[in-house]
């Protein structure tokens, strides 16, 4: 009955301490970089829910840490086109290939306010990873947010000769929502749309 009772601690003692070894291992794992870890789930008890939880977060953590990296990423490559254009053109006035006329400051100026307004949207995504973006909100009417975000973008628009058009239901309610944030949502989607639209499009 000794040896019995003993193999049968052990059994239930490797049984126990297997997951928990494992589940330590990977968590040292992912607290030095590495969210490849795994771990097995070998049962449907507490400590196979615990296994099962920890993939979800460290799959999560990879997603994660795959959307940042390709963020950054998109935000270089955003900050270098305007940075290049400016750039270009300076460097043409001090070599003479480009008189400072004033179309020339324009597209400088242009770029440099892009690149503002660049900035201006990293420091407001990182408040909101930060929690720190407060929002008003109050209730408004979709036709007219999306009425100003046409009338500010229409003269662009024209000279791109392409055409919005504004299509809503007439009974649409009013939503609660932060205007100003709004604003900016349909700003950057016009922004992009008129940017790789072709001319005579709408």
């Amino acid at each position: 009955a000794t040896v019995i009772a003993l193999l049968l601690g052990v059994f239930l003692a490797r049984t126990l301490t297997r997951p928990l070894l494992e589940l330590t291992s990977a968590t040292y794992a992912v607290a030095q970089g590495d969210l490849a870890q795994m771990v097995p789930v070998r049962s449907q008890d507490e400590l196979g829910r615990l296994a099962k939880s920890f993939n979800q977060m460290n799959a999560k953590l990879a997603r994660l840490r795959d959307l940042r990296r390709q963020m950054t990423a998109d935000i270089a490559h955003e900050l270098r086109t305007p940075l290049s254009i400016i750039l270009g053109h300076a460097e043409a006035v001090e070599d003479g290939v480009l008189l400072p006329s004033r179309e020339t400051f324009d597209i400088i100026r242009d770029e440099a306010q892009r690149l503002e307004r660049l900035t201006d949207d990293l420091r407001m995504l990182s408040l909101a990873e930060a929690g720190e973006l407060h929002l008003s909100r109050r209730l408004v009417s979709p036709q007219s947010l999306l009425q100003n975000a046409a009338t500010a973008y229409t003269p662009q628009a024209k000279q791109q000769d392409i055409a919005l058009q504004i299509k809503t239901s007439p009974d649409l309610p009013d939503i609660n929502v932060d205007p100003d944030r709004m604003a900016q949502v349909l700003g950057n989607i016009l922004a992009n749309s008129l940017r790789y639209s072709p001319a005579g499009s709408q």
